[in-house]
């Protein structure tokens, strides 16, 4: 197992009142270094222009790296750009391919990527929902393209549908996208007949669902998708948002249903691709919920 971050991503700064705060990845990065003291961390290197430009436009891609004010700028009403974001951006997303060859080269099995700011509602030429690059889809079309994969699964379990990824990959066979998510609830997509060339699955849970229905989601629906699919390499967009304390949705999770579902991927994943698996922070706004969450979530990918 190993851990990869950057210090550049507690710079990117949103501004005053704004859910997605640097303080976010500090609680996960304290969490996970006293839960998981021997597990090593790496320093993530920056996204080269080469990956990014696999799931991204140039147009994008200028927006990002390109917009240089002394100040913050907002892309749309949720969705800011500061000074440092460009480079929080580009190591998160540099996280994503790193630990993808970490793992695809066997020096680890697994690998989890404290990281900000997220990304799977960036789409091909949009930054929004907090999210500047796809770092999940940067890293899939890098398995894909680099590492000559051909079946890999990208599962999503924050509790808004991660609509930039299904977008990226929706014509790409090559990547299975399954997601659970609240609905309604931003971004509206993600609804069961959206699929793709055939490879994208979505589970909707109702407002003040619970573990329950999770579980049962992805066990009688999802998971089996998965597992039929016979991935290569799993990645996960681990947002701990649907969690009864998130102030930003209205699931009723507990950190005992993410560990759940994780033991779940880890025996699919061990079947059929080797045990790898990559996951990547996502959403998640209540400060214990993340560190409760992050936490058995990562016991999990441990565990065997």
């Amino acid at each position: 197992m190993e851990f990869w971050s950057h210090d550049a991503c507690l710079l990117h700064d949103t501004g005053p009142g704004h859910p997605e705060r640097p303080e976010r990845l500090i609680a996960v990065c304290e969490a996970l270094r006293d839960a998981f003291p021997d597990v090593p961390w790496r320093e993530a290197p920056r996204a080269t222009r080469g990956q990014l430009l696999r799931v991204h436009d140039a147009s994008l891609l200028a927006t990002v790296l390109d917009t240089h004010s002394p100040n913050r700028v907002h892309v749309d009403a949720d969705t800011v750009l500061s000074p440092a974001s460009a480079e929080a951006a580009l190591r998160a997303a540099g996280a994503a391919v790193a630990a993808t060859e970490a793992v695809l080269h066997g020096r680890t099995q697994r690998a989890f990527c404290a990281v900000r700011p997220p990304g799977h509602h960036a789409t091909r030429d949009i930054a929004m929902g907090f999210c500047l690059f796809d770092s999940i889809a940067v890293a899939a079309a890098h398995a894909c393209d680099e590492g000559g994969l051909e079946r890999v699964a990208i599962v999503d379990f924050d509790v808004h549908h991660g609509n930039g990824t299904q977008a990226i990959f929706e014509h790409d066979p090559r990547v299975l996208f399954l997601s659970s998510h609240q609905s309604p609830l931003y971004p509206d997509t993600g609804y069961p007949e959206e699929r793709g060339d055939g490879n994208i699955h979505n589970a909707m849970l109702r407002p003040g669902a619970g573990g329950d229905a999770f579980r049962a989601t992805w066990r009688d629906v999802l998971l089996p998708e998965l597992d039929a699919f016979r991935p290569q390499l799993v990645l996960v967009s681990a947002g701990f948002d649907a969690h009864w304390r998130d102030p930003l949705a209205q699931l009723q999770l507990q950190a005992e249903d993410y560990a759940w579902v994780t033991d779940e991927i880890v025996a699919i994943a061990e079947r059929h691709a080797r045990g790898r698996i990559v996951s990547m922070l996502e959403g998640g706004y209540d400060l214990d919920a993340l560190r409760e969450s992050s936490v058995a979530h990562v016991a999990a990918l441990i565990a065997d």
